[in-house]
């Protein structure tokens, strides 16, 4: 096994070493990440532990497991009379 429980084929870990990875490079290895986790995996668990290990702020892939974890969302548009104040 080239990986752990958390990252099986150590994908997330190969990730953070490739200079210059793009944030559309990152997505593409996070969903193969994904799909290679065994089934009934607690996948909100996993990307905690791999965020606790691997996070590099400002790095792209730091910023998809956030965004997959929920932390990263953007804002919300508003609607309603509090969208057409100028």
């Amino acid at each position: 096994m080239k990986g752990d429980a958390l990252d099986p084929k150590a994908l997330i870990a190969e990730a953070y070493r490739i200079e210059g990875i793009t944030s559309e490079e990152c997505r593409s290895i996070f969903l193969d990440w994904a799909l290679s986790l065994p089934e009934g995996a607690d996948v909100q668990a996993a990307l905690s532990g791999l965020i606790a290990r691997h996070e590099v702020p400002g790095h792209p892939m730091t910023a998809v497991l956030k965004q997959g974890l929920g932390e990263d969302r953007p804002p919300r548009r508003r609607g309603g009379r509090a969208a057409r104040r100028l």
